[in-house]
């Protein structure tokens, strides 16, 4: 049929012009029909994406699937300009359902963690970030979310702007890219038994009492705590000396307080934030599963060591209104109440409590309850400083998140760090509350003070004994704060915390045994004023934390008996930090003394009539 013998002359020449003619032909069809081939392409490759289940697919696998379809999202790019729409919906459909079970299993797992966590370090070293991680990895390779990861990858020195099929011309695909990246992760981030050399664990365990020298770096450290600057000029020993009292952390080979469960939120965290680079449609649903992992971990904490019944009498204001609102937030949304549903009809129940997760129960092997311990306190400190840490992390990442959010959704982002991952260090109030609470015997001085004799008639020059036990109690609780900083690094923000509530409590419980008082003389107010003068001596030898705490609430209280009547009435409309008890006991005793009857009955009067905030 066709005869390409060349005994006809010019047929050679012939066929060869008609090949060339052919070949110009196709490639001005394929030219003019780029998109329709990549449509064909893509149409192909959606019915691979969409006829699998990858619902169970592992991590790593799935990751895999992303990028190639990215990279293959950017050939189409420069193959065509096309956006390939086709790809972007189903992968995205895929990644939606995917990730939909895979957070799902995520939270269970977390709430597995947190049930078995017994709140011990976990021995990370010093110079710890995340960045160390295999998780982030990704971070240091993509500058800009936008690009996807191959592209990223072709950018660089040896890359320049070469276009992918410039750079594949001759050998290799770039869809092998992601497994030379697998080949150089390396992590190092444990240390050798929680320390880092034998030097360190010797100054863990040095009595910070003692009178062993302090290094140099370690005083530079506690001032750098204090102040965030370098000291202007050097630090006496005796300065020194007087600062171990209420820091108990110089061993400030600084490590950051963590648990085996922080490190899993903190991995989970870079999984989420790689499948958001290399997919952006989802990225809104992400970063909610995201902000849900950092809210059953708070959750979790505060659940664990932080609720009790007798915040409201304490009067201390422990929790704020902003982290009330967000605890409620999240057990409304997030935690599966199993006896709260009931009332609700089935179909809404099932419905309502798949995308929640029970409450947490705290292991049975951590006891809370052991005077010896600070009731838990080194649990406490490592439950309380992981999540202050964990919330450290969210927010060196914030601007990374808010590079991947839709601008429609960036509220949401910014609502969450605003009201949730900033109330994380809040939680210190309420969780360390319960140890100060327990750790003085704040009844016993209410005791001690009931048998004092406060109608005396004469000057007196010697405090009361219950002074001086109440600061024994103090002394012993010092002496306890630096047993549990041998296991445990106990920052100065938590020392701090921990006095002030253990002296407010101090100073509200000495005010309550002032206002029981049924008679008292101008000699027995100024013994008060000796008392409490020896106490806060004695006190400020043991911490350095200042002001002291409610030192005016004392001493004004003191003070009020020695007003007039109209002075008194002032008082009582301008202090309502005072209860209605001790105000009114205030008035009856001064009766008698230099208020008649008449006045004590309209200043009681006006007690009643105030109408007082809930204390």
């Amino acid at each position: 049929m066709f005869n390409f013998a060349p005994n006809a002359d010019g047929g050679a020449s012939a066929g060869a012009d008609e090949s060339v003619v052919d070949r110009s032909y196709v490639k001005k069809k394929l030219e003019h029909g780029l998109t329709r081939i990549w449509q064909d392409v893509q149409l192909k490759v959606k019915a691979y994406i969409l006829g699998t289940d990858m619902s169970n697919f592992k991590y790593d696998d799935f990751i895999v699937v992303l990028d190639v379809i990215s990279r293959l999202m950017q050939v189409g790019e420069e193959f065509c300009g096309s956006r390939s729409e086709v790809l972007q919906e189903s992968i995205k459909r895929q990644s939606v359902n995917y990730f939909r079970n895979y957070h799902r299993a995520r939270l269970e797992e977390l709430r597995m963690f947190l049930e078995n966590e017994t709140w011990e370090l976990c021995p990370v070293k010093s110079n710890f970030s995340i960045a160390q991680l295999h998780e982030f990895k990704f971070m240091g390779q993509c500058r800009s979310p936008s690009l996807s990861p191959s592209r990223q990858a072709g950018t660089g020195a040896a890359g320049g702007d070469l276009s992918l099929f410039q750079q594949f011309l001759l050998e290799g695909n770039p869809f092998e890219m992601h497994i030379e990246n697998k080949e150089e992760e390396t992590e190092d981030v444990l240390a050798s038994n929680g320390y880092e050399s034998d030097e360190l664990e010797k100054n863990v365990f040095q009595d910070y009492d003692s009178d062993s020298d302090v290094p140099e770096e370690l005083k530079q450290d506690y001032v750098d705590e204090q102040t965030g600057e370098a000291p202007l000029k050097s630090v006496s020993r005796e300065t020194m000396r007087s600062h171990k009292k209420s820091d108990y952390s110089l061993n400030k080979g600084a490590a950051p307080i963590l648990t085996n469960t922080t490190l899993n939120v903190i991995r989970l965290l870079g999984k989420y934030m790689q499948m958001m680079n290399i997919l952006k449609p989802i990225a809104f649903d992400v970063i909610h599963c995201v902000s849900q992992l950092f809210d059953y971990y708070l959750y979790a904490v505060y659940t664990f060591f932080g609720r009790n019944d007798m915040y409201e009498s304490s009067g201390l204001g422990l929790i704020s209104s902003r982290l009330r609102t967000t605890l409620n937030r999240i057990q409304e949304n997030l935690i599966d109440m199993e006896s709260s549903g009931e009332s609700a009809g089935v179909h809404g129940q099932v419905e309502d409590r798949k995308e929640k997760v029970p409450t947490p129960h705290l292991s049975q092997l951590v006891v809370l309850t052991k005077g010896g311990t600070l009731y838990g306190l080194a649990q406490r400190v490592v439950a309380t400083e992981s999540l202050v840490f964990l919330a450290e992390q969210f927010d060196s990442l914030q601007a990374h998140l808010d590079s991947m959010m839709p601008a429609v959704k960036k509220p949401f982002l910014q609502q969450f760090y605003s009201q949730t991952v900033s109330t994380a260090s809040e939680l210190r109030k309420p969780i360390y509350w319960i140890v100060a609470a327990k750790a003085i015997d704040y009844e016993q001085m209410l005791l001690m003070m009931s048998g004092v004799k406060w109608d005396i008639r004469e000057i007196m020059s010697q405090h009361n004994v219950y002074v001086d036990i109440l600061l024994k109690e103090f002394e012993q609780f010092n002496a306890q704060l630096g047993d549990v900083s041998r296991q445990v690094r106990i920052p100065l923000a938590v020392s701090n915390v921990l006095w002030e509530h253990c002296i407010r409590l101090a100073n509200r419980t000495l005010v309550e045994g002032y206002a029981n008082v049924k008679k008292c003389s101008n000699e027995g107010r100024a013994l008060m004023q000796l008392d409490f003068q020896q106490f806060l001596m004695k006190l400020e030898r043991l911490t350095d934390l200042r002001p002291i705490p409610d030192k005016e609430f004392v001493e004004t209280y003191i003070k009020a008996y020695y007003l007039t009547e109209n002075d008194m009435e002032q008082f009582i409309k301008n202090h309502r930090e005072y209860s209605m008890k001790q105000l009114a006991n205030l008035v009856n005793v001064c009766l008698g003394s230099h208020i008649n009857k008449k006045a004590r009955q309209k200043l009681l009067s006006a007690i009643d009539d105030i109408d007082r905030p809930k204390r």
